[in-house]
């Protein structure tokens, strides 16, 4: 059976606004890890429940569209090695949020598109100039800045947070691999089911269950934050651009700072902060190169001679 894939949609407005909605609920999953895994969950269990709600919710959702057809993968080894990287790098970036600020390993995390431009090269065989190389550079000078590896405020889960980051940018060039081979429902759908499969033997070994109303309460809505975002975000690829989008996930550095300062009495430091703007200078000079070079590839496209 033929997969249906929804069509694209010329409505921008709507895209900019679902994707800002993703990046709301994609800092509520950072939230309630961080919460859970204080209250004394093991991580690999906040990691599994997270990833078995998002099953369970892009089943509900994509079956009734696609049908089975949704469950079988034209590259199974590729879907299953890319699903393998984004649950890792789940399972780092939680067991990281113990120890360290909702701002810093958000703030951290924001150099994937930096890391994304490296790998792209032995990976995607893409060619990058010195300008984004010197962005490179300075991006992840703001990473040292976040860090402090030489102050009272470095803290060794930040290596954790690192290997998060390399393994979700591995995860991204895997899902640029699988463009145009895979359908967004399957793509989702093995992310989320490989992972609860893989991790739900070491979950029940290590299971804990809430010990107040809050802790319930984050215990229940994280898998659901997760699916909600991924589908937003998802929605949002098909009514705009990739390009236009982007920028949107930057908003989350002020998202993760209110939900340091309400629900854990943190607040951002000036390194942070200082770090984390020159991350998405550097990320937005990318985004803006990657943008300008397609534009470039288009128009001459057009005008050369058939």
């Amino acid at each position: 059976m033929k997969q249906l894939v929804a069509p694209r949609e010329e409505r921008t407005a709507v895209g900019l606004f679902a994707m800002a909605g993703a990046v709301f609920f994609f800092t509520l999953i950072d939230t309630s890890a961080k919460w859970l895994v204080m209250a004394g969950l093991p991580a690999i269990q906040v990691v599994f429940v997270r990833y078995l709600v998002h099953l369970l919710m892009s089943l509900a959702v994509f079956l009734p569209r696609d049908g089975f057809a949704a469950l079988r993968s034209n590259a199974p080894k590729r879907q299953a090695l890319r699903s393998l990287f984004l649950f890792c790098s789940t399972a780092l970036n939680f067991t990281a949020l113990k120890y360290l600020p909702i701002t810093v390993t958000t703030t951290i995390m924001f150099a994937g598109p930096i890391v994304v431009t490296l790998l792209a090269i032995p990976i995607l065989g893409e060619r990058v100039g010195w300008h984004r190389i010197m962005a490179v550079c300075v991006g992840f000078v703001g990473v040292v800045l976040v860090m402090q590896p030489w102050g009272v405020g470095f803290h060794p889960a930040m290596f954790l947070n690192i290997g998060a980051l390399c393994l979700a940018a591995l995860y991204f060039v895997m899902t640029r691999l699988l463009a145009g081979v895979e359908s967004n429902a399957t793509s989702q759908i093995w992310a989320s089911g490989l992972a609860a499969i893989c991790l739900l033997p070491f979950a029940l070994t290590q299971w804990g269950w809430p010990g107040t109303a809050a802790d319930w309460a984050f215990f229940l809505l994280i898998g659901i934050f997760g699916g909600s975002g991924h589908i937003l975000a998802t929605a949002a690829h098909r009514m705009a651009d990739a390009s236009i989008l982007a920028p949107v996930v930057y908003i989350q550095i002020f998202l993760a700072s209110l939900a340091g300062i309400v629900f854990f009495g943190t607040w951002p430091t000036i390194w942070t902060l200082g770090g984390g703007l020159i991350i998405i200078a550097a990320g937005i000079y990318i985004w803006h190169r990657e943008r300008h070079n397609k534009v470039s590839t288009a128009t001459i496209a057009k005008i050369t001679p058939k």
